[in-house]
């Protein structure tokens, strides 16, 4: 399923107009990447969870030219899967 899909559903399950669906879902993803830019964490009970790891600094390779490079620390987005979620899709 992708955005567009997300949104058919919501507009056709609500019987609202499919631009109230697209903001909505607009809405609903800008909200979680603000919460994530922020450092917080998103916990969606039942479903999953979104966080931010940490990354310190090191030293690592060029692999074209096999340089040693210094790597900037970062943040990444994390997703974790919930229980329920997880049983639903093993079933």
């Amino acid at each position: 399923m992708n955005k567009l899909e997300l949104i058919k559903n919501l507009k056709e399950e609500c019987r609202i107009s499919k631009k109230e669906a697209a903001t909505i879902v607009d809405l609903f993803f800008d909200q979680i990447s603000t919460a994530l830019a922020k450092g917080d964490r998103v916990e969606i009970r039942r479903l999953c969870s979104f966080f931010v790891k940490k990354y310190k600094s090191y030293k690592g390779r060029n692999p074209r030219t096999g340089e040693r490079v210094q790597v900037a620390p970062k943040r990444l987005p994390f997703f974790k899967c919930g229980k329920e979620l997880k049983e639903r899709v093993d079933y």
